[in-house]
Parts: structure tokens; C-alpha cells; sequence
């Protein structure tokens, strides 16, 4: 009962100012007499755990490392309370300022020490888990509860990443959980801000950054002395995103790009094993995450990325996502989904060659006309997303792959490529009962006509008219009231891989990524000519107006998501608004 000795021995311990010899002597004798640290003293523990044991001598740090290896080999009681105190110091230590009595806390201190005091702290974790060999399955709930708020600093969150990234080196069975872990609060990151925002902000940036620059040359200087003396590469002013999310989900994508790289070369080389099983994990959290998620720019791009490395990769996520699409037991939304990935991807990376888009076009056109064969004679053959989601998804896919390859499919032997392109028949996918131009995005159906009418593969032209009959607005009530405008992207798509551009991560997806090239001058030439066969004078003027791809905007764009009003995956409704007939 005499509890003076122990009160004085907690208070000593609880001192801040305490010597490095003080605490080798006191580990030293806890560690002979581990066997006594049972639950009832839960409370000396914690002091002990609370030690300030790592910016402190290289004695200390060895003694207390085998205190903690001793503490949970004996005690398995006290593991919980060990990887806690481990994975908090997977951040940068806050330091409190007091001014005028308010504590002003910040993490951000340029401690030259961190990455020693990191290294220290996996040693730890190695430790414990070489002791107690249910490590993993105590830890993972404390990484998910201690991950950082978004809205901490990048600093706090780029070491909390990569040390989560260092785990799953030595903890191989977390890899899985942990990656899932990452890419749900990327996601977070990147549906916060959508890319109009980050556009937006950096052109307010870019407007004001150019009117202060003159006034306020000395500003910089100090940003940039501070990023020498930061251990770790900070990147220059340029190179910061204005958007404060998007210079968090920056920083994180540049290390889960780094990090798929590292995984998978050893020695420079591509080692197959580690990147067949990255690629599971990877894959795995791409279905459980990625997919059932709408309209998120960046974060699928590490699928982009590990494809790239090798083109058996590449077409297994194809075949991935080609067995979702035509799976009939999957949501309509995730086939939907899955049909737009593979437009996108077969557009978009520049590693798949020519044979495998024609193998991917052959596998999608095939099951376009399966599906017409089942559909046209049926009750439901008539346009409705509700009901053929899948089937306009897919259809968009074609048409925007075509867009994006039609020049590689052609090129060398221009007959073969065009009885290749004519073998696809285009003429009975767009005339079916379905109606496939009426329900893909605008922008896309514009350069689809254009092309294939250059072609002669297939004449659109009557259809987008007779459709855009049907989409004049309607006025709503008799006096005259608020015109009802129609939906012009009832498939809510979008374009997975539309360019990516966060700047950092950016250099690590711009030498794989094929860019919209604008069409040349003759290009539109051709794509302008006017077809007046069978259609009065006046009427082919109006038509003009509304949808061909006569006008310089429509052709000149990507045929992506985010066009106008298209990308605010808030609504459905919404889409490039040049797809009204004006009648005069």
C-alpha cells in the first residue's frame, strides 16, 4: 500500500528533462523485472511508452528496443498500446508555439532527423512483430484510425503514406489492406476536387502569380531557401498545385507511383513475379474502390501506370474489364463503367498496339451485333438507357477507340485497314432499333460521322438529324413558361483516362499517354464538306448549325468528359450544349 515511492518513480519518468543515463538505468531494471508489468500497472506502461525515446542517443534507442521486444514477448496484454505508440510517430513530431496564450500547433517542423527516427520506428514494428506473430491483424485497425485528415499538411501526410508503403515490405499479408487503405482516401482526396476546380484555381493563380511577381520579387527567395534545407525534395513554387487538395493528391500519387516502381524492378529490371502479384492487389482494390466510384480523374491512373510495364498487364486488364461489361449478373452501372475503361484505355495508352485494339474491337463489335441479334426482334427494342445501358456504353467505346485509332488502324495498307473497318459493320450497329447516336455523348457521335463518313463506312448524318428532331426543347407550360431541356448525356458517361493533370505525377503518365491531336486543316476540310443529297437547302443549313461537326469547336475538342457542361458528375444532366437545333 505504500504508493510514495511509485508516485515518485512515475513523476521522475514523466519528466520531460529526464537524462539518457536515467532512462538506460530505469529500462534496464524494467526489463529484468518484465514479468511484473501486468494489466494492474496499465498506467506506468503508458508513461514508459510515452518516453520521449527517440531524439534521444543511440543507447537509448537500442535499450528501448529491447525493452519493448521484452515488454510484449512477456506481456502480450500491452501489444495494443506498443503498435499505437509506434504508428503515431509515423508522422512528423507537432511542436506547440504559445502566442499571446493560444497554442498554435504545427507539424511541420524540418526535424533533419525524421527519416532516422522513421527507420528507428519500423525497426520497432519489426520487433514487436517478430515476438507476437498476430502483429498484422492488431495492427491494421490502429493505420486506418491514425491515418491523417485530409486536411492535415502535405508534410504530415506524405510520411504517413510512405511509411504505410514501408510496412507492407515486412508485413507482406497488410499489403493488400493497406494499398486499399491508400487508394480510399486518393479517392476521397480526388472526388473532393473535381477537375474544373483545379483548373480553375490554377488559372486564378496563374492571373494573380503574374500580376504580384513584379511587385513581390524577394517573396520567393525564402520558399526556396526552406526547400534546401527539407531532407526530402520539395518541389518549386511552379510546381505546386493552387488548389490545396490537389497538391495533397499530388504529392500521394507521386509516391504510389514511385512505389509500383520500385515493387516491381529489381536492379533496374523488371522482376514478373512481384508485378504479377502487385497487379492482383492492385487489380483488387481497383474492383472493390475504383470502379463502383463515379467520375474520379486521377487515382485510377495507377492501373494506367502498372500496365504499362508490361503488355501481358495490359490486356489482362482488358480482359478484367471485358468480363465485367458482358457479364449479365453485374450491375448495369459497374458494366457501364467497365465499357467506358475500355474506351478509354484502348485510346489513351500509348502502349497497346494496333493488334490489340483490333482484337479488343473485334471482341466488343462481335457482342454489339449478339446483342442486336437477341434485341431487334424483341418487346425492348427501342432506345433506352434504362434498359441497354451496357450496350451504349459499349457502343460509345467503339466509336471514341475509333476516334482516337482510326489513323493507326489505316495506317501502311490503307485497303486492308478500311475492309478491316468495313468487316466491323458499322451501318448495322448505327441503324438498329437501339439507336446508339442518339444516347452517346454528342461530341463523340460529331467525330464518329465525320470519320466514317470520310470513310464511306457508315452515313450518320441522316440519323443525328432525325434524333435532333426529337431533342428540340419543349415548352413547359402555355403561357410561354422555362424551356425543358433535354438531357444530352443520359449515360451520365465519362472518360476514365481524360488528361491527367496534376503537375507532379504528371511526368510520371505523360510519355505513356496519347494526346488528342487537333485535326489538321485539310482534316477539316474533308470533315466539312456539306452532303446536300435528298435534304432541302434550308433544312441542311439548320442542321449545320446545330450538330455537324462544321463549326471549328465541336471538331477541335477532345471528345472527352470534361466538355462544358458534361462534367459535373453532381447531375445526369448536362452535356455540350450545341446539340439543340436553333431553328431560326
Amino acid at each position: 500500500g505504500e504508493t510514495t515511492d511509485f508516485e515518485l518513480l512515475k513523476h521522475q519518468l514523466s519528466d520531460p528533462d529526464i537524462k539518457d543515463a536515467q532512462i538506460i538505468n530505469w529500462l534496464h531494471e524494467f526489463r529484468a523485472s518484465v514479468a511484473y508489468l501486468t494489466k494492474d500497472l496499465e498506467q506506468l506502461v503508458s508513461i514508459l511508452l510515452n518516453l520521449p525515446w527517440l531524439r534521444r542517443s543511440r543507447e537509448v534507442v537500442e535499450e528501448y528496443l529491447g525493452f519493448l521486444g521484452n515488454l510484449v514477448s512477456a506481456q502480450t496484454v500491452h501489444l495494443r498500446p506498443c503498435l499505437r505508440m509506434i504508428v503515431s510517430q509515423f508522422v512528423p513530431p507537432r511542436i506547440t508555439i504559445r502566442e499571446d496564450d493560444v497554442d498554435i500547433s504545427d507539424s511541420d517542423d524540418d526535424d533533419e532527423n525524421l527519416s532516422e527516427n522513421f527507420n528507428t520506428c519500423h525497426r520497432a514494428l519489426q520487433t514487436v512483430a517478430r515476438y507476437v506473430p498476430s502483429t498484422p491483424q492488431f495492427l491494421m485497425p490502429l493505420l486506418v484510425e491514425n491515418f491523417p485528415f485530409v486536411n492535415k499538411s502535405e508534410r504530415t501526410l506524405e510520411c504517413y503514406v510512405h511509411n504505410l508503403l514501408r510496412v507492407t515490405v515486412y508485413l507482406p499479408t497488410l499489403r493488400l489492406q493497406i494499398l486499399e487503405l491508400i487508394i480510399e482516401r486518393l479517392l476521397k482526396l480526388d472526388v473532393s476536387t473535381p477537375q474544373q476546380d483545379i483548373e480553375d484555381a490554377e488559372e486564378a493563380a496563374n492571373n494573380s502569380g503574374s500580376e504580384e511577381k513584379s511587385t513581390e520579387e524577394g517573396l520567393f527567395d525564402m520558399e526556396e531557401d526552406e526547400e534546401r534545407k527539407g531532407n526530402k525534395v520539395v518541389c518549386s513554387s511552379n510546381e505546386r498545385m493552387a488548389h490545396p487538395l490537389a497538391e495533397r493528391l499530388d504529392i500521394l500519387m507521386t509516391i504510389l507511383f514511385s512505389y509500383i516502381k520500385d515493387v516491381c524492378h529489381v536492379d533496374g529490371k523488371l522482376d514478373i513475379s512481384n508485378t504479377k502479384d502487385l497487379y492482383r492487389d492492385l487489380v483488387s482494390g481497383f474492383d472493390k474502390l475504383i470502379l463502383p466510384t463515379h467520375a474520379s480523374c486521377h487515382v485510377q491512373y495507377f492501373m494506367f501506370y502498372i500496365c504499362s510495364f508490361k503488355l501481358g498487364l495490359a490486356e489482362a486488364f482488358l480482359d478484367h474489364l471485358w468480363k465485367k461489361l458482358h457479364d449479365p449478373n453485374n450491375p448495369s452501372v459497374i458494366r457501364q463503367t467497365a465499357g467506358s475503361y475500355i474506351g478509354s484505355f484502348l485510346a489513351r495508352a500509348k502502349f497497346i498496339p494496333v493488334v490489340t485494339v483490333k482484337a479488343c474491337l473485334d471482341l466488343l463489335v462481335n457482342w454489339l451485333h449478339k446483342y442486336i441479334d437477341n434485341q431487334d426482334a424483341g418487346a425492348n427494342a427501342y432506345c433506352d438507357v434504362a434498359l441497354h445501358g451496357p450496350f451504349y456504353s459499349t457502343c460509345q467505346a467503339v466509336f471514341y477507340t475509333l476516334i482516337f485509332r482510326h489513323k493507326q488502324l489505316l495506317d501502311g495498307d490503307l485497303r486492308k485497314g478500311l475492309s478491316y473497318l468495313q468487316s466491323l459493320n458499322f451501318e448495322r450497329i448505327v441503324m438498329c432499333q437501339l439507336n446508339p447516336l442518339k444516347i452517346c455523348l454528342p461530341s463523340v457521335v460529331n467525330l464518329f460521322a465525320a470519320i466514317t463518313r470520310k470513310y464511306q463506312l457508315v452515313f450518320c448524318y441522316t440519323i443525328i438529324e432525325r434524333n435532333n428532331r426529337q431533342f428540340i426543347p419543349v415548352v413547359r407550360s402555355s403561357t410561354g413558361g422555362e424551356l425543358v431541356q433535354t438531357c444530352t448525356n443520359p449515360l451520365d458517361s465519362f472518360f476514365p483516362f481524360d488528361p491527367y493533370i496534376l503537375k507532379r505525377s504528371k511526368k510520371t503518365i505523360d510519355p505513356l499517354y496519347q494526346f488528342w491531336e487537333e485535326l489538321s486543316a485539310e482534316d477539316l476540310e474533308n470533315l466539312k464538306k456539306p452532303i446536300k443529297k435528298g435534304t432541302s437547302e434550308d433544312e441542311d443549313d439548320d442542321f449545320l448549325k446545330g450538330e455537324t461537326p462544321q463549326n471549328d469547336g465541336v471538331v477541335g475538342i477532345a471528345p472527352n468528359s470534361y466538355e462544358s457542361n458534361t462534367r459535373s458528375p453532381a447531375s445526369s444532366i448536362g452535356s455540350p450544349a450545341d446539340c439543340y437545333v436553333q431553328y431560326p
